[in-house]
């Protein structure tokens, strides 16, 4: 038993393709308690509240599965507005986002892609 355990974890490790999204925790206090939805190819597969911070920012991670090598497309709604994005498996599997208000008012997400993990 303990080797078919140990085989699926090694299986799941190894076989799942996934995205990994580092949210960022803004350091504007307008930004507290926003909520994020995140699509994956247009199916919602996350939710994120983000927490503000007077000190340097923090990163909520997220661990975001696909099923093949390729072009997927990230959207991110912030409020009433949704920002896509195009990201490419494997050479852009990590991920950042960072919510940022403009002095208009409105809210920008931005996005930073690579293929390394990111320094903190």
């Amino acid at each position: 038993m303990k080797k078919i355990l140990v085989l699926l974890i090694v299986l799941c490790t190894f076989g799942c393709k996934k995205y990994v999204v580092a949210f960022e925790q803004p350091t504007n206090m307008k930004l507290d308690k926003l909520k994020l939805e995140v699509f994956l190819d247009k199916e919602k597969v996350q939710e994120i509240n983000l927490n503000a911070t007077n000190e340097m920012p923090t990163y909520q991670t997220a661990e975001l599965s696909i099923s093949d090598d390729g072009k997927h497309l990230l959207q991110v709604k912030a409020q009433d507005t949704t920002f896509s994005y195009e990201v490419k498996y494997p050479e852009e599997k990590y991920i950042r986002v960072t919510a940022h208000l403009k002095s208009n008012g409105k809210i920008h997400i931005g996005i930073t892609k690579q293929n390394y993990k990111f320094r903190s």
